[in-house]
């Protein structure tokens, strides 16, 4: 009798299994892969990598394409990309994990561990840059307002002379360490009052700062030690060995006529040393999917607890509640949300979580429906197309 209850229950865990595995239909994934062969047919990327995990499974794993159209170099699977603004996440559970080790209070004044943001003025208006009239900023910029670019800081891709001010003193001029790079944006005006708007920033570069500060080791030491060697990530870095480099996917862009090309001017794949927070990151779509996997399972990765489920639900609440955002969408500590879909008109979980990255690489991280989903390729005109398309192609998969 024994030996048959435990023949049931294998046989309710395998057809539980089953069930879960079969909500993700791959007869209706293959529209998604019609969608990005056209694309490719028509010059509109060079090849992608695709990879979906659901309910702790890999469901969906494909290569499309070219990594070097040049050099008709087939995409593969294990390719690396330069993830740009995906490093922004990283940065942000790194911070956590020593928030959680008690460094500081996501309250406190960035201006307590950072000198260079006392007495911070903001522009009356971004279009006289840095020389501009001023106004005192009306209270400290905390660290939680750096998370959720709502400090006040830009990022340098706009037209506004301020942004133009932030591009030039951040990213035209050399810099030894990120510690430099942060003293460069404190010196800028802000170009809006603290916590008074959503405004996409450098302020991860900030969080890198702080992390080396409460650890005391270098951003990149730090990354590699807390969580790039004990989660497996063997293919992240800001810098790339030889043998990386030759899986590293060729950065592709467009012609003054719109024909996809492959851009004189490559990513630089070593000799870095400025570990930012905002961008500069090298990895796999694989590698990527461990950092998500270990969140989307409350912060555990093969039993060693990264982050606490309670941090990563704070990290993953809508912090901008109240200021002007995209519709159906707000953001957390770090992270995208979904909050909405009827205004968002996607579809989608509300509660999904992501983030993309300047050379169209997207993710998203979906806790109802036990999923992590990947779209990686290089093109250097970033567009939101393509992570848009990504939800609506593997939403549809997913079936009762």
């Amino acid at each position: 009798m024994k030996k048959l209850t435990l023949f049931v229950l294998f046989l309710a865990i395998s057809a539980s299994t089953l069930l879960a595995q079969s909500q993700l239909s791959q007869e209706r994934l293959k529209r998604y892969d019609q969608f990005l062969e056209t694309e490719i047919d028509a010059g509109k990327i060079p090849g992608a990598v695709v990879l979906i995990y659901k309910d702790g499974e890999k469901a969906y794993e494909k290569a499309y394409g070219l990594s070097d159209i040049e050099a008709k170099t087939p995409m593969q699977s294990d390719q690396i990309f330069y993830i740009q603004s995906m490093t922004k996440p990283i940065a942000t559970v790194a911070l956590m994990m020593l928030y959680e080790e008690g460094k500081f209070f996501l309250t406190d004044p960035v201006e307590n561990y950072i000198p260079e943001f006392k007495n911070l003025q903001v522009l009356n208006d971004p279009e006289d840059g840095k020389n501009g009239e001023t106004v005192p900023a009306k209270q400290k910029i905390t660290i939680s307002q750096i998370l959720s670019h709502t400090a006040g800081f830009s990022h340098g891709l706009g037209s506004t002379q301020q942004e133009i001010d932030v591009r030039d003193a951040l990213y035209a001029q050399p810099h030894a360490n990120i510690e430099s790079r942060v003293k460069a944006l404190a010196s800028i005006p802000l170009i809006g009052q603290p916590g008074e708007q959503w405004y996409y920033s450098a302020s991860p570069d900030i969080a890198a700062r702080l992390v080396e500060i409460f650890s005391g080791q270098p951003f990149d030491q730090f990354l590699k030690e807390r969580l790039f060697d004990p989660l497996g990530m063997k293919d992240t870095g800001y810098n790339l060995n030889d043998e990386q480099s030759k899986r590293m996917v060729s950065l592709h862009g467009y012609s003054k006529e719109g024909v996809l090309i492959k851009i004189p001017n490559q990513t630089k794949t070593s000799g870095n040393r400025v570990f930012g927070g905002t961008h500069g990151l090298f990895s796999t779509a694989q590698d990527y999917s461990i950092f998500a996997r270990m969140l989307l399972n409350g912060g555990e990765w093969n039993g060693k607890q990264y982050l606490s489920p309670k941090t990563i639900e704070l990290m993953t609440k809508n912090h901008i509640e109240g200021l002007s955002y995209n519709p159906g969408y707000g953001f957390g500590l770090g992270f995208g949300l979904m909050v909405d879909l009827a205004d968002a008109d996607l579809i989608g979980s509300e509660g999904q979580y992501f983030w993309n990255g300047a050379y169209c690489t997207y993710f998203f991280i979906d806790p109802k429906e036990n999923i992590v989903s990947f779209l990686m390729t290089q093109n250097s005109q970033f567009t939101g197309f393509y992570g848009d398309k990504m939800r609506q192609m593997v939403y549809q998969a997913i079936i009762e």
